[in-house]
């Protein structure tokens, strides 16, 4: 009876025209070029509305969390509600198995076998699994580069104080000449005592795509594994797990996907589950079962399960025309703020190399002190980024940005700067 009662919440809750419908609105019927819709303001304008925002402020740093639409925070709340009925019954018994259709449906999208595919809380927990799980030996060497994310970098660097692994990075110019001049950078940095190369699908930094299965390719045919940080990367722009070829890809879900905060999965080659050691220990009966990284204890049924209306949200929008509308809304900004006074635009204009992150340097602004600006003035919200090797402001806009937020984003950068 309990069951029942929920599931019909559940429809009752779907049927509200919000979020979902909303999506059904815009797109049905639609047959025009993702391009073409990308400009249309009538589209997006329904997309928009299944957001629960602030106006008051312009959230342009999308790309460390993003906010879940409508219909996934009503899904969360229901998925909790019910948990606490009675959780040893409600949550481990009726909620936690339904993960089971999460995970197909996530496998279906990113194109790998659902027994290849852990969900986690975040990039971070699926990519530690593979950095601390893989049995590497004192002197194996590891190849990234100094772009990746900071936390990664440090798991390796303890794996180098711990184990006597050696971590080397390698440089490239932002944006760089092109994808091959990426690719052969990795090449050239390859030894004999190469295991692992670890890289960005698409950095944090500067938005920089990666040419992954050309790098994967190589890396293969000289038995080096892959381990590939698809942080910003998946429902930001349209690929499969056939066009990466790696042999490990984490994600957050919290991100492009809009799901619930504190979501992520890990994929891992079949071939590979049995030998990868979980960050947290099971049974041996679990050896070669994908499942064996989610063996974390206790955790809430309703943030993995609300992954379900968050697909069914992207879906219904079309992952072309949202890479095509992240596309133009960040070539609105960089093509007008290129021309302010000691400006430089560090993301690639090419789609091939970059999609909704973009990166905006001024010379003898400090990043910290105009993003602070930014907000204490206008309440925009923006990313400082400082590298050794260059420094900005990091802008990633959504999907319910606006074109009047875009243009006073813009205008209060060129107040700010040109004083």
């Amino acid at each position: 009876m309990r069951r029942r009662m929920f599931l019909q919440a559940v429809t009752a809750a779907w049927l509200r025209p919000d979020s979902i419908s909303r999506v059904h609105a815009a797109t049905a019927g639609e047959t025009r070029a993702a391009e073409t819709i990308a400009r249309d303001e009538d589209f997006w304008r329904e997309i928009q509305q299944a957001f629960t925002l602030d106006r008051n402020l312009i959230n342009l740093n999308n790309g460390g969390v993003s906010p879940s639409p409508k219909v996934v925070q009503e899904a969360m709340r229901r998925y909790l509600e019910f948990s606490n009925i009675a959780p040893a019954h409600t949550m481990w018994r009726i909620l936690e198995p339904e993960v089971e259709s999460v995970r197909q449906r996530l496998a279906a999208s990113f194109g790998c076998d659902p027994e290849e595919l852990a969900i986690t809380r975040n990039t971070s927990e699926a990519l530690e699994i593979c950095q601390l799980g893989l049995d590497l030996k004192r002197g194996d060497e590891v190849l990234t580069t100094d772009h990746d994310y900071p936390r990664m970098i440090t798991t390796w660097q303890q794996r180098e104080r711990r184990d006597g692994v050696v971590l080397k990075t390698i440089s490239f110019p932002v944006p760089p000449p092109s994808l091959d001049d990426l690719a052969r950078r990795f090449e050239q940095a390859i030894t004999p005592r190469t295991r692992v190369i670890h890289f960005c699908h698409i950095t944090n930094l500067t938005g920089q795509i990666f040419p992954v299965r050309q790098i994967c390719q190589m890396a293969r045919s000289r038995g080096i594994e892959t381990i590939v940080d698809g942080a910003h990367a998946f429902a930001q722009f349209p690929f499969r797990r056939e066009d990466l070829d790696c042999d490990y890809y984490g994600t957050s879900l919290h991100k492009w996907l809009l799901a619930p905060h504190g979501t992520g999965f890990l994929y891992v080659r079949r071939s590979n589950i049995r030998k990868l050691w979980p960050l947290m220990a099971a049974p041996s009966s679990m050896d070669g079962d994908i499942r064996k990284f989610e063996e974390i204890g206790t955790h809430p049924a309703a943030n993995h399960n609300a992954i379900a209306e968050a697909l069914t949200f992207h879906e219904g929008i079309g992952v072309e025309r949202k890479a095509a509308r992240l596309r133009y809304l960040r070539g609105l900004w960089t093509e007008r703020l290129a021309s302010l006074p000691n400006a430089r635009i560090l993301t690639s204009p090419d789609p091939r190399q970059s999609c909704g992150l973009g990166l905006i340097s001024i010379q003898g602004k400090e990043p910290g002190s105009l993003a602070g600006q930014l907000w204490d003035h206008y309440r925009i919200i923006v990313t400082p980024i400082t590298h050794p090797q260059f420094q900005g402001l990091r802008i990633t806009p959504n999907l319910y940005t606006t074109l009047s937020e875009i243009d006073a984003f813009c205008t209060a950068m060129e107040k700010l700067v040109r004083g």
